[in-house]
């Protein structure tokens, strides 16, 4: 049941995907009067749809994408002396029909977020503040670099005054790369630097630190160590042991290290302090850890606020410039061999995901749908031939050299892209399989 769950709504997510796309380069052919003859959701062989003017709306039997069919769309193709022909359009025309597609899906990306900050907006308790060091692992490469607990990041690879947030993206996409770090520690200013290390598990940078932040109780499991020490979702964890906590991955070191020591947990409820004793219980989290736990899901303390309309669009448009960032630090990663490609996605990665999105609650499978389309842009503009970034930097040549290609090293140009294309979806789908195998 779980499995066709997940494949519809994964149907879903990617039908809203294609529709948008498509409907950006359908818009905009429409808008240079170039003649659509269809609109097709899906490939292969026509299952049913309608025809409104000259154009075909369609749905085909392979839903794994769309296409809009313009007359006279290669040279040597039927209707290629039409005036209504794309190719008899100017190039700056055509750059922008083969652009609007994936701007749909960042508009699309934008306009989702913005309604899911205009009714719940997540906020991290403090995180207004500096950047706080509040842990650092033991051996990592923070710890190596000498960054310690307490420490405020006044700047990290030139960026001035970031946020944690701004930190995090910036060590994800920087693995086996020299990071500059200027530090506040007790009024003086450090520098720093620090080589974020790369996650064999994740495929992404990780410096080994966590931001300070309130660590609150989410959720308590019944008949645990945290259950019969009358914890309760809510509570704000103070310290362990007489050691004041500042992160979560602090509170699971000092877990780790008590090797499931029954340990004395301050929390904080209701504006008063308590001190109960936990015994922590050695958990199976997947085939490959153990770890011993509390009994109590941990999440930063969050508030949650309802933006205005300005807002709401303003924290989107920023939210989907460090996303954008982020996944292209990612692929200059992958192409350095600085970074795994473990963090490719195909289309089982992606029916995970949005069968678990969907069962969390309709913000999350929005902003799942908002991170689909913001990718979905982003590889459509790549510059690989078949995909519009590919059409695009065409054209630029064409436009520079003030005559077109010829059909021949077109045609070449566009196997290789379909080759590399069908390369790139078996690698994704070798990556979906691996992370399903045990071990």
């Amino acid at each position: 049941m779980g499995i066709v769950q997940n494949i519809w709504w994964m149907l879903v997510l990617i039908g809203i995907m294609i529709l948008i796309h498509e409907l950006g380069h359908y818009w905009a052919a429409r808008w240079f009067d170039v003649r659509v003859e269809a609109f097709s959701f899906g490939f292969g062989p026509r299952l049913f749809g309608f025809r409104r003017g000259e154009t075909d709306f369609r749905v085909s039997a392979i839903p794994f994408g769309g296409y809009v069919k313009m007359t006279g769309e290669q040279a040597g193709e039927d209707g290629t002396e039409d005036p209504r022909a794309l190719l008899a359009k100017p190039r700056w025309q055509r750059m922008i029909i083969a652009f609007a597609g994936p701007l749909m899906n960042i508009l699309l990306a934008i306009g989702l977020l913005a309604g899911l900050y205009m009714n719940r907006y997540p906020k991290i308790v403090g995180s207004d503040g500096p950047a706080i060091v509040g842990f650092v692992e033991y051996d990592s490469a923070a710890a190596k670099a000498g960054v310690l607990e307490g420490d405020v990041i006044v700047a990290i690879d030139g960026k001035q005054n970031p946020a944690w947030e701004e930190v995090a993206l910036t060590v994800v996409g920087a693995a086996n790369r020299e990071v500059p770090l200027v530090l506040n520690r007790g009024g003086e200013q450090v520098l720093k630097t620090v080589v974020p290390s790369l996650d064999e598990q994740t495929g992404v940078g990780d410096a080994g630190w966590s931001q300070h932040h309130e660590i609150q109780i989410g959720s308590v499991t019944a008949d645990t160590g945290a259950d019969k020490a009358g914890l309760k979702s809510g509570d704000v964890l103070v310290a362990m042991d007489g050691t004041r906590l500042g992160s979560t991955a602090k509170l699971h070191a000092l877990l780790r290290e008590g090797a499931g020591k029954p340990v004395q947990l301050t929390y904080l409820r209701e504006g008063k302090e308590f001190t109960v004793p936990v015994q922590p219980k050695l958990t199976e989290l997947d085939s490959k850890e153990k770890r011993w736990l509390l009994g109590v899901q941990l999440t930063p303390r969050l508030t949650f606020v309802a933006l205005s309309f300005s807002e709401a669009l303003s924290e989107s448009i920023k939210q989907n410039r460090r996303d954008a960032g982020l996944i292209l630090q990612l692929l200059r990663g992958i192409v350095e061999r600085r970074m795994s490609g473990k963090t490719l996605s195909g289309p089982i990665g992606i029916a995970k995901m949005s069968g678990e999105a969907a069962r969390d609650g309709a913000p999350t499978y929005v902003w799942l749908m908002a991170q689909v389309s913001l990718n979905l842009a982003i590889f459509n503009l790549l510059p690989i031939p078949i995909l519009d970034g590919g059409t695009i930097l065409m054209l630029l040549i064409e436009m520079l050299l003030r005559r077109d290609l010829s059909l021949q090293l077109k045609e070449t140009i566009f196997k290789l892209g379909f080759v590399f294309l069908m390369m790139v979806v078996a690698f994704v789908l070798y990556n979906d399989i691996t992370k399903l195998l045990p071990g």
